[in-house]
């Protein structure tokens, strides 16, 4: 629906632009990760090692072990982990709330009641490892704040001649947390396999929000973002096997991903399980455990908001996550702007003014250019007309003289409309920016604008900024007869309903970029005497 809205804006800037133009009298994948053994030197993310655990503790968790769960408590984030695969079950986000509202509940990712949503649980190709299997954890609860760090560790027993311990590390004041996966092999023969980590995501949301509109499978590999939805993956999986950086899932403001540690994801397949959830099953390199060594698997997880900073530091091009679009080269420079500005004045509605006002500051030659041009073509217009009378029956004669009162008068015909379309893609970048920036989120303007992500409660944005098009449009020269521009004057009443379930942020910068059109065209207006 967004996408069909802003391609209306765009096409009615065009036809604002061109039309009267139009309407004028003179014219109408690196090589893919390859099997590894456990030589250290060969895959440095999958380390091998002498056994750590002493046999006397291998002893077998008995089948009829309950599951049970382990509370992390941090400065950002409440998660819950479950014996079941050693796994993540939710993970509460303590600066972020579901609705803009006092008291709302805050934003969980995963769930606390479907046990078939846990993620990062392990399992193994090439050696009898369930990602149901049941870990025993070594602690019951983790509190960490300020600047401390913790690790996690579950611990799983086989019975098979193996044991898996999952050792997460977890710093206070980061969203970031580093995964050891180490399997031991007690047996007397060599074990040959992958580990790997499963996540799971459902297929639509229970909740309705607009933030899960482009939810889905997101990974990146072979240098660029790969996005996948359950219909995508119905009928046949998907593997991703090149230089895979992270995979993950993400809505418009929030992820969940593993992210490489030196290489140690070979490759990612995404499909539809039993449940019909989305499933990404992340396979580590290939390695060889001989008899009482073990290996371990280092990876990292993210599970967090898409704040661009947040995602920048976390490194393996992870800020790819926030897809702006054909234009994100121009939307992150302007998101990157927007925060910096809101660092001085802390609020983002005046730090999207203050953009707008650059924005308008940077284009000003060329929009002084567009309408000094099209004021001077309306000036030309009577001669123009008398031009199309006296050759109406010899229409090469009439251009060619129409081209020598342009020379004449130094008219520029389509320098009226060129400037305007050097701009669509700095409209389209904002436009990503402020749609999909987790930092205008539930972030207040002023009065009764507390949410510059979501649409202008009580309609007052939009329709003031309707008024200010029609004054801007009035106050534009034409070279329509007066039907056609009767006809255009209704584009700021399109607009107005279109505008209306728009962002209260996007509002704002056109309804600030009207105004300062308005005195900019004032001002060529008294420049250019008639």
């Amino acid at each position: 629906m967004e996408k069909r809205a802003f391609l209306a804006v765009v096409l009615s800037i065009v036809v604002f632009y061109l039309f009267s133009m139009v309407m004028g009298p003179d014219k109408k994948q690196a090589a893919p990760v390859s099997p590894q053994t456990a030589a250290p030197a060969a895959a440095p993310a999958v380390q091998s090692a002498a056994a750590t655990l002493t046999p006397s503790a291998l002893q077998p968790a008995p089948a009829s072990a309950l599951q049970k769960e382990v509370t992390v408590d941090t400065d950002l984030y409440s998660a819950v982990f479950s014996s079941r695969g050693g796994a993540l079950k939710s993970m509460t986000l303590k600066k972020y709330h579901e609705q803009n509202s006092p008291g709302a509940s805050l934003v969980v990712l995963g769930n606390n009641t479907d046990p078939a949503l846990l993620t990062f649980s392990t399992r193994a190709s090439g050696f009898n490892l369930s990602d149901s299997a049941n870990y025993t954890a070594d602690a019951e609860t983790v509190t960490i704040s300020g600047k401390e760090t913790r690790q996690l560790a579950f611990t799983y027993i086989s019975g098979q001649g193996f044991t898996v311990r999952k050792v997460y590390s977890f710093a206070a004041d980061s969203y970031s947390v580093k995964l050891d996966t180490q399997v031991l092999n007690n047996s007397a023969a060599a074990m040959v396999g992958s580990i790997q980590q499963v996540m799971t995501y459902p297929p639509e949301p229970k909740v309705k929000d607009n933030r899960f509109d482009t939810a889905g499978s997101y990974l990146y590999a072979d240098n660029s973002i790969q996005v996948d939805k359950v219909k995508d993956v119905a009928s046949a999986s998907k593997k991703y096997d090149k230089n895979v950086q992270w995979a993950g899932f993400a809505d418009k403001y929030f992820l969940s991903a593993i992210l490489a540690e030196k290489n140690s994801i070979a490759s990612v397949e995404l499909k539809k399980n039993a449940a019909g959830f989305l499933e990404a099953v992340v396979t580590a390199p290939q390695v060889t455990i001989n008899a009482g060594q073990s290996v371990t698997v280092t990876q990292r997880l993210f599970v967090g908001p898409k704040d661009i900073d947040i995602l920048k530091a976390q490194g393996n091009d992870l800020v790819q996550s926030l897809d702006l679009g054909w234009f994100t080269v121009l939307a992150k420079p302007l998101l990157y702007t927007l925060k910096y500005f809101y660092g001085y004045v802390g609020n983002y509605g005046i730090a999207i003014i203050i953009v707008t006002i650059i924005l308008k500051a940077l284009f000003f030659p060329l929009t002084h250019k567009s309408y000094k041009s099209m004021k001077d073509m309306q000036k030309i217009q009577p001669k123009m007309a008398a031009l199309k009378e006296k050759y109406k029956d010899d229409r090469d004669a009439m251009n060619k003289a129409v081209m020598e009162l342009y020379r004449a008068h130094k008219v520029i015909p389509m320098g009226g409309c060129l400037p305007m379309v050097v701009q669509i893609p700095v409209f389209f970048a904002l436009y990503k920016a402020l749609m999909f920036s987790i930092e205008l989120r539930h972030a207040p303007f002023f009065l009764w604008v507390t949410d510059l992500a979501d649409k202008d409660p009580y309609y007052v944005t939009p329709v003031i900024m309707g008024i200010t098009m029609f004054v801007q449009q009035k106050m534009t020269p034409s070279q329509m007869d007066p039907i056609q521009q009767k006809m255009m004057l209704a584009l700021p009443v399109v607009f107005t309903f279109m505008f209306l379930s728009f962002p209260s942020g996007l509002v704002l910068y056109w309804l600030v970029n009207n105004i300062l059109t308005i005195g900019q065209q004032m001002y060529i207006n008294k420049l250019v005497k008639d």
